[in-house]
């Protein structure tokens, strides 16, 4: 049986520290006199009098958590935080539940889809609630994937701990401690980005906001034109933080603790920046040679939109659309990339990439040299067969996902462009797809609903690294 009072109870406590986020922009419509102030005092009351339930209905007693509980709460807590952080947005927006839920996934998930138009006149509470949800989302799944996930098998994490993550008395302090750490961290970036917007000529309120929303990997903006409404000095402050978000939080808590700044010797690390520098410079070249756009702004560009896409943060720029057949073709494959392991942003991640190139060379020279053992290194250490099997299962479950959603929202009547670029960038995290509707000019406000929900779906399973959902779903894991 599943030991539901101690998920009830953590359920509580998550919701509970949602209804206090929600005051932060009740404040902030109160002090504007904007429209908005009742109904997030209303959305927090709901959102407290439901996790004071919770916590009274669960059990603080966690000794007994099991590994099909800590699968169920996983999943279960981002559904309901983004339930009941819709509800702003339905009382001062007045929009359908459906897009709320929407919005709200693609926030906590800091995915970045976005229903919502207007934005530059939009109510300056709606905008930090957005800011805020993607902020939590960030900093909450870097956590997981720290502490949570290495425990339940998934999430590849387990090749960068170089602490114990098994969910028992003795190692709760180490896991509290390590969460403390990464909060200080992640905190200390989003105040640097917040400077750095600042002094590029943003003002404050657009500065913390895009700040939240770069470190988070999220995108949401303050204006429908995304980061093309501000100066180029801010664009170069986006991916300088967009890039620093998508790197491994852990590999960053671990030089700060020992004072030991050498990143490069770390694989996953070096190959993150050797693959976005390389990747921005040839689409910087294409568009010199194909537009004739002077290289430096051709760079400014290719680099953004580049680390935009492959730390699935999904800021627009310009319309990557318009280059030509290749930028878009590669534009398409690097929504598949994402950033690094216990990092803020989605995708497959760079290290699987780098894990399934060692084996490729494994195998190969296993032809040649039939009768000889080899053993594959990453970050010189071993690889274990588990590692590997993971791998596997997750790259298979990934295309089996994205091609399930496209599928449906080919049912649904979405084009061919419009449905595969959906599936994966919701998958993947990413944000905006390909083509009129979906694409970096446009948004998901006129999808059918139910597409809204299959991409809900989608985001949260890309959030969760896929086999943390799919295995609350699966019959074996509801039989006693």
């Amino acid at each position: 049986m599943f030991n539901y009072k101690p998920v009830l109870f953590i359920i509580g406590v998550f919701l509970n520290v949602l209804a206090v986020m929600m005051l932060l922009p009740t404040a902030l419509a109160f002090w504007d006199g904007e429209h908005g102030t009742v109904q997030f005092l209303e959305s927090a009351i709901i959102t407290y009098v439901a996790a004071l339930l919770c916590m009274a209905k669960g059990s603080r007693e966690l000794g007994r958590f099991k590994v099909r509980d800590m699968f169920l709460l996983t999943s279960m807590t981002w559904v309901l935080v983004s339930g009941f952080a819709a509800l702003p947005l339905v009382f001062v927006e007045h929009i359908s539940y459906t897009d709320a839920f929407f919005e709200t996934m693609s926030g906590i998930t800091t995915t970045g889809s976005t229903v919502l138009t207007g934005l530059d006149t939009m109510p300056h509470s709606i905008l930090l609630w957005r800011s805020l949800l993607q902020w939590l989302g960030g900093v909450g799944f870097i956590v997981m994937g720290v502490a949570v996930l290495p425990f339940l098998g998934v999430g590849g994490m387990r090749l960068f701990r170089t602490e114990s993550s098994e969910w028992t008395d003795k190692s709760a302090p180490r896991t509290a401690t390590l969460a403390r750490d990464i909060l200080w961290v992640y905190l200390t970036l989003t105040g640097l980005c917040l400077l750095c917007y600042w002094l590029s000529g943003m003002n404050w309120f657009d500065a913390v906001n895009h700040a939240m929303t770069t470190i988070s990997t999220g995108g949401y903006s303050t204006s429908d034109a995304s980061m093309a409404h501000f100066g180029k000095a801010s664009h170069w402050v986006g991916t300088l933080f967009m890039m620093t978000g998508g790197m491994p939080f852990l590999l960053l808590v671990n030089a700060v603790r020992k004072n030991h700044w050498n990143l490069w010797r770390d694989e996953q690390f070096r190959g993150y920046v050797l693959f976005l520098t390389t990747v921005s410079v040839v689409l910087a070249t294409w568009m010199t040679l194909h537009s004739g756009e002077p290289f430096l702004d051709a760079l400014r560009m290719s680099a953004f939109n580049v680390v935009s896409v492959v730390t699935t943060t999904g800021y627009a720029l310009t319309d990557y659309s318009l280059w030509g057949p290749f930028a878009v073709t590669a534009f398409l494959l690097l929504m598949f990339v994402g950033g690094c392991s216990g990092s803020t942003s989605g995708g497959i991640k760079i290290f699987r990439f780098q894990l399934a190139a060692g084996m490729l060379h494994l195998q190969l020279k296993q032809l040649i040299h039939p009768n000889a053992v080899f053993v594959q290194n990453y970050n010189r250490r071993p690889v274990s067969d588990d590692i590997i099997r993971s791998l596997v299962a997750f790259s298979f479950a990934f295309f089996l996902v994205v091609a399930f959603i496209t599928l449906a929202l080919g049912l649904l009547g979405l084009d061919m462009v419009t449905a595969f670029t959906a599936s994966i960038t919701a998958v993947t995290n990413v944000g905006p797809g390909l083509g009129d509707i979906i694409g970096p000019a446009g948004n998901f406000a006129s999808l059918p609903d139910t597409a809204k929900w299959l991409l809900a779906l989608g985001m949260l399973l890309g959030r969760l690294e896929i086999l943390t959902v799919v295995a609350v779903l699966t019959p074996s894991f509801w039989r006693h």
